[in-house]
């Protein structure tokens, strides 16, 4: 097995119409706006950027994030990872009822970052918990925002 290596899915329940979510979501550099946990986000291009995350554990993550897909018809958006993580993330948007969206995070990423690499095993539980609360977050601070759009 390699501990260095992760998948993550989370799905979220939003009172906000697809449109609404996915033009949020579709503005990466604003993440930071309702997302604790995303501290910078800097478009560097139209197809690209970078962004600093940091949850609870005290380590940043930097990456460089690259668009592989943009579908606003499909309600997909799927980037490229590279720097301290390495893999792709997609955003899967639909609507399970009027005025509603469904949230479908995945995320596969090999870890790159020297410290994290050597704590892989032990400390697997934690980055995993890690990674939960800054969804947690992330999901709350998307509805509230949603909300006032």
């Amino acid at each position: 097995m390699n501990w260095c290596h992760y998948r993550f899915r989370s799905v979220w329940e939003l009172p906000a119409p697809p449109d609404a979510v996915y033009a949020v979501l579709d503005r990466p550099e604003e993440y930071p706006a309702w997302w604790p946990q995303v501290r910078e986000a800097t478009r560097l291009d139209e197809h690209s950027g970078t962004a600093r995350v940091r949850s609870f554990l005290p380590y940043d993550l930097v990456v460089t994030l690259t668009e592989r897909r943009r579908d606003p018809v499909a309600r997909v958006l799927e980037t490229a990872l590279s720097g301290d993580m390495e893999g792709w993330a997609r955003w899967t948007l639909t609507s399970p009822g009027a005025g509603r969206t469904r949230v479908l995070y995945e995320q596969a990423v090999d870890v790159r970052r020297p410290l994290l690499r050597r704590l892989a095993l032990p400390a697997r539980p934690l980055f995993r918990a890690n990674h939960a609360l800054m969804m947690r977050a992330g999901r709350r601070g998307l509805a509230a925002h949603v909300r006032t759009v």
